[in-house]
């Protein structure tokens, strides 16, 4: 069920870039040197789509990037009580083992 929902969203997104991709296919000139317009150090011919979809992609890793790192603290947390909640457990299950099964219905019976 969950395959089909992802190729429910997943196909006609996949469609709209095939479409996009096709539609904007002129080249435009990429250059990265702001002082010389017509003659720049640097520059490429590329398609228009790829330029913007390449443009995407950078934005998505670089928000997954910023992303990752604001929720350091969350998984540092996490880690910490993890470590706790293991040494606890360790601690319960020795205690448990300390003390006798005679005894346990007693103990039970008290509380």
């Amino acid at each position: 069920m969950k395959a089909f929902f992802k190729a429910l969203v997943l196909v006609p997104v996949a469609l709209l870039v095939v479409l996009f991709s096709v539609a904007n296919r002129a080249p435009v000139r990429v250059s990265l040197d702001p002082i010389s317009r017509d003659a720049p150090a640097f520059a490429l011919d590329l398609p228009l789509f790829a330029v913007i979809l390449a443009a995407i992609a950078v934005g998505i890793v670089i928000g997954g990037f910023a992303s990752w790192l604001a929720q350091g603290k969350h998984r540092k947390a996490a880690r910490v009580n993890r470590r706790e909640a293991d040494k606890l457990r360790n601690e319960a299950q020795s205690l448990r083992a300390a003390v006798p099964d005679s005894a346990l219905p007693a103990l039970t019976s008290r509380v």
